[in-house]
């Protein structure tokens, strides 16, 4: 078995079957088409305008804009935070607060990239832009040369940085820098994994019975045969030389296999599966998320302390 079962208390428990209770009577999240995407994104940027940001740098790398957070002192490590939004919404601010708590705890500077959406832009563009940070801030970036990096990613975050990580095996002595990655709930499979496909009407969050239908909206034109292939779907690519990863995945999610599918090929990996949790969990007000999050914050540390790969 190439996962463990989260521990968590009764109390933990019946704190997150209380707020899954609230998320019941929440529309799930669908793609069904390019509108609505484009609506819900043009939300999150109002509301945005209202909530007061942290000091973050903008840099553009040709076209891609990236937000750069930094700790008081000189970084001790460097995050590539890769946000989610299924592909079609989010932005690196959307971030912020995930990535502050590391920037305090760790000691990092965090690097976000704000990639294309896949309602303009194809999915192998965004993984070309999320390539394209990554070699800028493994190769090109001064200011964190010799730093080791992580990669941090969730939902569709985690399926462009578990690509990213593979497309890097271009370049082994760039893929070398890279200490770890911490992955939440990531797709990797655009086919659909067994979880996907016989995801019932009651999931949470995630719109499960039309997941496998909003996996092939946003990879037009190509076969189940061709989406398989990695990168596009990291679960069947070559993971040797792969940094360590650390990576959470709720029971509740209908994506719960694409992470204990990838865990059990990732050749350095401790992989979590927490009870009762939905998708997005790590967003959540409830005990287990803060938890994990500061046992993700606690296995950066650690691994810049001991300066392992």
């Amino acid at each position: 078995m190439a996962y463990q079962h989260w521990p968590a208390s009764e109390p933990e428990l019946a704190q997150m079957r209380r707020f899954n209770r609230k998320l019941a009577w929440m529309p799930r999240f669908k793609v069904r088409n390019r509108v609505m995407p484009r609506l819900i994104q043009a939300l999150l940027r109002a509301s945005q305008t209202f909530k007061k940001a942290p000091l973050a740098e903008r840099k553009m790398l040709g076209a891609i804009p990236l937000r750069i957070l930094r700790p008081a002192g000189p970084p001790k490590g460097v995050v590539l935070d890769i946000h989610g939004g299924g592909w079609v919404i989010g932005n690196a601010q959307m971030d912020d607060d995930l990535n502050l708590g590391m920037v305090n705890a760790c000691d990092v500077a965090v690097v976000s990239v704000d990639y294309r959406l896949a309602v303009d832009t194809p999915i192998e563009g965004l993984l070309d832009d999320c390539l394209t940070a990554a070699r800028w801030l493994l190769a090109d970036c001064p200011e964190f040369a010799g730093l080791p990096v992580f990669f941090v990613g969730e939902s569709a975050g985690g399926h462009l940085a578990a690509a990213t990580l593979l497309a890097l095996k271009q370049w082994p002595e760039l893929l070398q820098r890279v200490s770890g990655a911490v992955l939440y709930y990531g797709v990797y499979d655009l086919t659909g994994t067994p979880s996907v496909r016989t995801a019932g009407p009651d999931t949470l969050l995630l719109d499960g019975p039309g997941m496998v239908q909003a996996l092939r909206l946003l990879t037009p034109g190509i076969s189940d045969e061709t989406r398989r292939q990695p990168p596009l779907s990291p679960l069947y690519g070559d993971f040797e030389g792969l940094p360590p990863a650390l990576m959470f995945v709720g029971e509740l999610d209908p994506l719960k296999d694409d992470t204990l599918l990838i865990a059990e090929r990732w050749p350095t990996v401790e992989a979590h599966l927490l009870p009762e949790a939905a998708h997005g969990f790590i967003h959540f007000p409830v005990a287990m998320a803060d938890r994990v999050l500061a046992y993700a914050r606690q296995w950066i540390t650690g691994r810049i302390l001991g300066n392992e790969r």
